[in-house]
């Protein structure tokens, strides 16, 4: 079953994470068991609040990638770019679909 983490944080420093979700993705690229997907939301209610979907293959996929050393070193430098802490919300897809 897939799985998909949500991550709930408020930043004015959006344009530095992007490039560090930009350097994650070059180094996850071609590698098993890393993020198939990620979409990034604005709230459209607070300019600064932002959600961050990463979808896996699966649950045990996430945390082997939760447990990699590179990934605990990418979320201390986005962590020091967002204001106040970041809230984590741990989902298994039940469904999903393409509705056009």
């Amino acid at each position: 079953m897939k799985f998909v983490q949500i991550i709930d944080f408020e930043t004015e420093r959006l344009d530095e994470m992007e490039q560090i979700f930009e350097e994650a993705g070059q180094r996850v690229a071609g590698r098993t068991g890393g993020p198939t997907h990620r979409m990034l939301l604005k709230d459209r209610d607070n300019p600064r609040r932002y959600l961050a979907l990463i979808e896996f293959d699966s649950y045990e996929e996430a945390m082997s990638n939760s447990d990699d050393p590179e990934t605990g070193r990418m979320a201390e430098r986005l962590g020091a770019l967002c204001i106040g802490d970041r809230v984590y919300t741990n989902c298994d897809l039940v469904d999903a679909r393409d509705l056009k």
